[in-house]
C-alpha cells in the first residue's frame, strides 16, 4: 500500500528521526519528495509511505501523538491548456519528470502516472495554468 502525505512538523520536532523511525518501528519506507526543514522553523515533508496498511495507519497516528500534523493528498495535478504557454519552466522542478516538453512539437506533455502531487509546479507556472484538484 501507497499513500502520499504531507507532514507539518511543529519547532520543537524537526530534530526527531522521522524516516528513521518509521523504518524501523513500522516496517515503512519513506520516499521523501519534497522537504522544507530547518532547526527552530516549522518544518514541511511531502512523502510517500509505502508498507502494510495497518503500520501506515499506526505510524500516522504515532506521527499526531508527538504534534507532527499529517495531511493526507488526496488531488491530482491539473493543466489549463488554453492557459498554458508551453514555456517549460514546470519541467525544471518536476522531480518525477511527470512534467516534459515534447521534443518535436516543443508543447508540454503530462505523464500522470508519473507525477506524485508534490506541488512545485504550482508556484512555478507564470500564467498559473496549474492547479490541484482535490
Amino acid at each position: 500500500m501507497k499513500k502520499r502525505v504531507t507532514l507539518t512538523f511543529p519547532k520543537n520536532t524537526v530534530h526527531l528521526p522521522i524516516a528513521y523511525r518509521l523504518a524501523k518501528d513500522f516496517n515503512i519506507a519513506a520516499n521523501i519528495i519534497r522537504a522544507q526543514v530547518a532547526p527552530n522553523q516549522v518544518g514541511k515533508l511531502v512523502v510517500q509511505l509505502q508498507g502494510d496498511i495497518d503500520e501506515i495507519d499506526a505510524a500516522i497516528e504515532w506521527m499526531r501523538g508527538i504534534e507532527i500534523q499529517v495531511s493526507q493528498m488526496s488531488g491530482e495535478i491539473a493543466i489549463d491548456e488554453n492557459l498554458c504557454v508551453d514555456c517549460g519552466l514546470c519541467t525544471g522542478v518536476c522531480p518525477t519528470e511527470a512534467l516534459t516538453l515534447d521534443r518535436e512539437t516543443f508543447r508540454l506533455k503530462f505523464l500522470r502516472s508519473r507525477c506524485v502531487v508534490c506541488e512545485q509546479c504550482i508556484p512555478t507556472c507564470p500564467v498559473e495554468a496549474i492547479s490541484i484538484n482535490l
